[in-house]
């Protein structure tokens, strides 16, 4: 008697950014590898390589290198920091070794105990996608001898 009309489903709308959250009180020995955003407010032992925006919170604490597109840090980096298009560092924010930017833009307060290179750099977006290539690879099996 009722004839149920099928339901079209919208495939074009445009989807959410996804976001990955390091929570205060975590602590992450090893390293990050993320195609979407990451915000880290925790503390991460190991490198941070993202394809999309770093957001490094008051209270986060990072011990190794970080590359991704753009950043944005509040809180303490130790390690080389490679950022494609524009870091900020906000005015609580340290960082403890090299900066190789396009943009930067820093708040008063900030410290910067180390090197910075910026500009346009044809090598920041090579290293970016090696980097991520390399330690996004599968690593094989050793095969054992028997």
């Amino acid at each position: 008697m009722f004839k149920k009309k099928p339901v079209k489903v919208n495939t074009t709308a445009p989807k959410t950014p996804s976001l990955n959250m390091i929570s205060e009180g975590t602590h992450i020995k090893g390293t990050i590898n993320s195609n979407s955003d990451l915000r880290i407010a925790g503390r991460v032992d190991g490198d941070s390589i993202c394809k999309g925006k770093i957001i490094v919170t008051s209270s986060a604490n990072l011990s190794g290198n970080m590359i991704s597109t753009d950043a944005d840090v509040s809180g303490r980096v130790e390690g080389t920091i490679r950022v494609a298009n524009r870091l900020t560092l906000r005015q609580s924010a340290v960082i403890g070794g090299d900066i190789f930017t396009k943009v930067l833009v820093v708040e008063e307060g900030a410290q910067l105990n180390g090197n910075c290179t910026m500009g346009n750099n044809k090598e920041l977006d090579s290293v970016m996608d090696a980097e991520f290539a390399k330690s996004t690879k599968i690593k094989e099996p050793a095969l054992q001898e028997s």
